[in-house]
């Protein structure tokens, strides 16, 4: 075995698939609030939905976890799924969508290299919604590497993205 391989760099995550409670909920969330578009369903335990038409990028089901609890927070698991925006702006549009619709939000952090916002969906699992800043724009350290912190996100500033 190879000591020093490295992932290719092209290499990308392609999907998260998550254990929900209750099916129907979960995808009025997923789709009716976040708005990803519904695939295709998987038998009545399970549905695959996407942005833009691709195959998934979110699989949800119910084969373990029918009408169970969230799972513990101080357990072992998934700390949160990161959903991609293409801009600022668009980042923007959904934390107005969810703050019309009163949808409670657990942080708001800017972090340098991107800006996010972080919530719950209706079965605990953690969701970062978030944008990448340009990587010219990346601060870095006297050594080369990513300066990364936490920071409070202005959320007006990023609303202001829709009067543009």
């Amino acid at each position: 075995m190879e000591d020093n391989y490295k992932v290719p760099a092209q290499t990308t995550i392609g999907h998260v698939h998550l254990k929900v409670s209750d099916l129907d909920r979960a995808l009025e969330f997923y789709t009716g609030l976040l708005g990803f578009e519904l695939m295709q369903m998987y038998g009545k335990d399970a549905a695959f939905v996407s942005a833009g038409g691709y195959h998934h990028h979110i699989g949800l089901n119910t084969w373990y976890s029918k009408g169970a609890g969230p799972a513990p927070v101080r357990a072992a698991g998934l700390f949160h799924a990161a959903i991609l925006y293409p801009t600022r702006k668009d980042l923007a549009a959904i934390v107005k969508r969810l703050i019309e619709a009163n949808y409670p939000l657990t942080g708001a952090s800017d972090h340098g290299v991107s800006e996010a916002i972080y919530l719950n969906d209706p079965d605990q699992n953690g969701l970062e919604l978030y944008w990448d800043r340009p990587r010219d724009e990346w601060l870095r350290t006297a050594d080369g590497g990513i300066n990364m912190f936490t920071e409070r996100l202005d959320l007006e500033d990023l609303l202001k993205e829709l009067e543009k």
